[in-house]
């Protein structure tokens, strides 16, 4: 079994290996940042250990690859026949980050 970890940023949970890339919320810096996570949890391919909240001196090391925004999502509101209707468009900046190592 390889090595993996759960991080946490944006609010939401990855699962990352080694050599993965992932779309996250918006992290700053410039395209080969490179930028240390917080482990959840971590595995070395035998052994699970879970933190709390954090694994205390786990850490995942990754690079920033491009800063770009995600698919355009519209919301649109309309109540018929009262000459109403609403509609918002937005588009999620993202982080495209690669995974360099895991430390366990």
């Amino acid at each position: 079994m390889d090595i993996y970890a759960v991080i946490e940023t944006g609010g939401k949970q990855y699962l990352v290996k080694d050599n993965d890339t992932l779309s996250v919320e918006k992290i700053e810096g410039e395209a080969g940042t490179k930028v240390e996570l917080s482990v959840l949890a971590v595995s070395d391919g035998k052994e699970l250990k879970v933190g709390t909240p954090v694994v205390e001196g786990s850490t995942v090391t990754t690079s920033i690859v491009e800063q770009t925004k995600g698919v355009k999502v519209i919301n649109f509101k309309k109540k018929r026949r009262k000459g109403y209707s609403r509609k918002v468009g937005h588009r999620q900046k993202l982080t495209v980050l690669k995974v360099e190592s895991i430390s366990a």
